[in-house]
């Protein structure tokens, strides 16, 4: 699985992890904020040459690491980022209980 160079950005109300490669936008996850504390992941795009890559773990990586630094919680609404909080425990330290 190659490992890609994510980056981070965010705003006052939401933001993403994202890819670009060649100046182009490959993949992201966007999030609102509710509050000071707590990101709600709404939606993931992977484009459709970087499918079955891992991209999409690696966008939910990078936006956990994120959480954690900052000492946030997550709520995901996006299918995708729920199936992963499902499947790894690992992650699960910053879901909101």
């Amino acid at each position: 699985m190659t490992k890609y160079d994510i980056q981070f950005e965010e705003a006052d109300t939401n933001g993403r992890a994202f890819l670009k490669l060649d100046g182009e936008t490959k993949a992201e996850m966007t999030f609102s904020k509710a509050g000071d504390s707590i990101i709600i992941i709404d939606h993931t795009e992977v484009s459709d040459d970087l499918r079955g890559q891992g991209v999409g773990r690696q966008l939910l990586d990078k936006l956990v690491a994120v959480v954690r630094e900052q000492g946030k919680s997550v709520i995901p609404l996006c299918p995708y980022a729920k199936s992963v909080f499902d499947k790894d425990e690992s992650i699960r330290d910053v879901l909101r209980g």
